[in-house]
């Protein structure tokens, strides 16, 4: 169990070696939702994650023994990139095990910082045994990601400077994986601001936490775009915390996780994970339950795979209509195409791709498949083209 004098001593620690990062008023979100938010851009610290605070206050207190043993840490990216970084700083050797599937991003700048990555298993579960056998075989001291007083501590220090900086909030969003940063931030928001709410958030195919909250046994897994808190096992230390200090817990769909990415990038020009952004998923699935509070929500990471990052973009352009595809059954004949491009193109919209099938798509030699995709303003627009094609046209919307 920690304290808000935890917290405090950790911040005193980690200061000059964790970025203070931004609170920034985000209107295109509070217009979104109808609450007053406000992020945290923890996105923005040197590994592009909150884990650097509890890593950083973890390793400055190792013993001299310790720091010549070094250290073990497995992770699904950021915890794995914070103790490589600050393990670095402290010229301490750092083994880090990461599940098979990590993205090649939070991989590749694990090793930029010198630690030496073993990828194995396919949970972060699979990856913590193997981490706990190499401790045990090599002597190196294991750095939990979350279940560790200090590493809670080292988190809990992102509710301080919220707090400090935006005293009237009255709310806080955290992501939750295996509770370490909502158990550290409940702590300190609480004892700070008596009143205040700490609302966890995790994603429908991991919310073992919101399972053991209610009772139930933890059923977990799955592909989501928040591997970040992709946890089986929640922490026994954070679970302690949250139950005494966090008033909610809730779970949104991986659509509302997408969708949150790409308002962050389009609208708040935040380039967030999945994981990261799961604070503002929470808001957009929830809004009833956030209208016309003072929330903060901290972006917690912007690790994302510019390829995952462009696929999000484009899936929630198509949902939004701005974005469409379509088939049309054309006759086969001379000026067709033209007609077709000079219909969309009349009507403001900017055709993206083309694909022209004359040989086997269609029932009659007579007639060809097209399919087109074009880009509109709006879900209005789209459908405004749509139907001046529907006019001459036989067209199906995929």
């Amino acid at each position: 169990m920690i304290g808000l004098v935890d917290v405090r001593a950790a911040a005193d620690r980690i200061a000059g070696r964790v970025m203070r990062t931004p609170m920034v008023p985000c209107d295109v979100i509070s217009q979104a939702t109808g609450a007053r938010v406000t992020l945290k851009l923890e996105n923005l610290q040197a590994t592009g994650a909150f884990k650097e605070r509890g890593a950083a206050n973890r390793l400055a207190l190792l013993t001299e023994a310790e720091r010549a043993a070094g250290v073990i840490a497995m992770s699904a990216g950021n915890h794995a990139q914070a103790v490589a970084r600050h393990a670095h700083l402290l010229g301490i050797n750092a083994v880090i095990v990461m599940p098979g599937h990590t993205p090649l991003t939070k991989v590749s700048r694990t090793r930029a910082w010198g630690g030496r990555v073993v990828l194995h298993g396919e949970t972060l579960a699979e990856a913590a045994g193997h981490a706990h056998a190499l401790a045990a075989q090599e002597g190196l001291v294991f750095v939990h990601p979350y279940d560790d007083a200090a590493v809670m501590a080292g988190q809990g220090t992102l509710a301080l400077e919220m707090l400090a900086d935006m005293p009237d909030l009255d709310t806080l969003v955290v992501p939750i994986g295996g509770g370490g940063l909502i158990a550290g931030c409940a702590v300190a928001a609480c004892a700070i601001k008596p009143g205040i709410e700490v609302i966890g958030v995790e994603v429908a195919a991991y919310a073992a936490m919101a399972q053991r909250l209610a009772g139930q046994p933890v059923s977990v897994g799955g592909p989501t775009i928040a591997e970040g808190i992709a946890v089986r096992d929640i922490g026994l230390g954070p679970l302690a915390l949250i139950r005494a200090h966090v008033a909610d817990v809730v779970v949104v769909p991986e659509r509302a996780v997408e969708e949150a990415i790409a308002l962050l990038a389009e609208g708040a020009k935040v380039v967030a994970e999945g994981a990261g952004a799961v604070g503002i998923a929470a808001l957009l699935a929830f809004p009833d339950r956030f209208a016309g509070r003072r929330v903060g929500v901290p972006i917690t990471g912007g690790n994302i795979d510019a390829r995952i990052l462009a696929n999000v973009l484009l899936r929630n352009l198509l949902r939004d209509g701005r974005l469409v595809r379509l088939v049309l059954e054309i006759p086969d004949r001379p000026g067709v195409l033209a007609d077709i491009a000079g219909r969309i193109g009349g009507a403001n919209g900017n055709i993206i791709d083309v694909s022209h099938h004359r040989l086997f798509a269609s029932p009659s030699v007579q007639a060809a498949q097209l399919e087109v995709m074009f880009e509109a303003r709006d879900h209005e627009h789209g459908a405004e083209i749509v139907r001046a094609l529907e006019q001459v046209y036989t067209v199906r919307q995929i």
